[in-house]
């Protein structure tokens, strides 16, 4: 949970690689020392101009398989003192990360896992294989999926994933 408006995030050819809370100067800085630690310690030359800072919008972005999105969440407080009671209303911005279940879906139709729909659907050719062999190929599937996507603040699509593969 972050209450600063300023959150921002830096941009390196279209790919996103630092997320921050701070102002626009702050970023600069911040941006300043990242360059230059990448020269120092891994000899990769940066074009600065090239590295833009954004501020970080209510939409959702595409972040390293997650959908990432600040979101206002409005909690209200009732409080009282001797005879008086009062609400406080807090708006607080929360980040919040999502799984793509759409995409994740469309891998898993495409291997013939599940309809384009999500439902699940047999395979024929696993007859061939012993039950181990079908529960070990379905687990690792399934443990890489939630080891990847552990910090989703949402893991229900994690749960319909795994009723697709019937885990």
């Amino acid at each position: 949970l972050f209450k600063d408006p300023f959150m921002h995030y830096v941009r390196y050819q279209g790919k996103s690689i630092l997320a921050s809370n701070g102002t626009f100067l702050l970023m600069n800085k911040w941006k300043f020392y990242l360059v230059n630690f990448w020269k120092c310690h891994f000899s990769l030359c940066f074009h600065t101009g090239r590295i833009h800072i954004n501020q970080l919008s209510n939409h959702s972005r595409d972040f390293m398989g997650y959908l990432s999105s600040v979101r206002l969440n409005h909690s209200t407080v009732r409080s009282q003192m001797l005879e008086n009671s009062f609400l406080i209303n807090n708006a607080i911005k929360k980040f919040d990360t999502l799984v793509p279940i759409i995409p994740l879906i469309g891998s898993l139709a495409k291997a013939h896992f599940c309809t384009v729909l999500g439902h699940p659907i047999s395979k024929p050719v696993w007859s061939d294989l012993s039950d181990s062999d079908i529960i070990d190929r379905l687990g690792r599937i399934c443990r890489n999926l939630f080891h990847y996507f552990s910090g989703s603040s949402k893991k229900t699509t994690l749960y319909r994933i795994k009723y697709i593969l019937r885990l």
